[in-house]
């Protein structure tokens, strides 16, 4: 079989062609360096309730705008607006938490708020801070930071505070306000 010029023209233009092909340098896509299993949630929810009890019983039922929770470390991070009920052995609920943003600890159950936190317990004692920390074991509440608390009969501000869940019986450190004494 013989070729004709125009023919193995052709079949050169093509082989060439191919072999430009092949020898083009692939273009690799940019990947962040930072991402990974470990920034990037294992799961999101958004409008979501979590639910934090121990042997079927309740204590406390938090509602976030927007949560995602995290393998590395173990955690579930809520923001978006998030509004906590917690509760008593007896589950009738003692106090109710609002807060721009927060987290769970999945370890230890432990939840800390911040943004604009606020605490209302049953008997209509208002807490008011910037960041609140939730002990699950203690089922204390505590914070470094400036708190305000207002009562029917006294309004007490600091630095420093603790508290039992149900803002019955609590401590400011560094205390300074007004009381009605009769």
């Amino acid at each position: 079989m013989t070729l004709t010029a125009r023919q193995f023209l052709f079949l050169v233009v093509i082989v060439g062609s191919l072999g430009l092909l092949a020898c083009e340098e692939k273009i690799q896509p940019s990947v962040l360096s930072d991402v990974g299993p470990q920034t990037l949630p294992r799961q999101e929810s958004w409008n979501s309730t979590t639910v934090l009890s121990d042997s079927g019983r309740i204590k406390a039922r938090i509602y976030a705008g927007y949560a995602r929770a995290y393998d590395y470390p173990p955690r579930t991070l809520l923001s978006e607006g998030i509004r906590t009920f917690f509760y008593d052995e007896d589950g009738t609920q003692t106090s109710e938490l609002t807060a721009q943003e927060g987290a769970v600890d999945e370890m230890t159950k432990n939840f800390e708020a911040s943004g604009n936190v606020v605490v209302v317990s049953s008997d209509s004692t208002v807490l008011r801070t910037s960041k609140l920390y939730w002990d699950n074991w203690r089922r204390l509440i505590h914070t470094p930071e400036f708190v305000r608390i207002t009562t029917p009969k006294e309004q007490i501000q600091g630095f420093g505070f603790e508290s039992d869940q149900h803002l019955r019986e609590y401590r400011i450190f560094r205390v300074r306000g007004e009381a009605i004494v009769q």
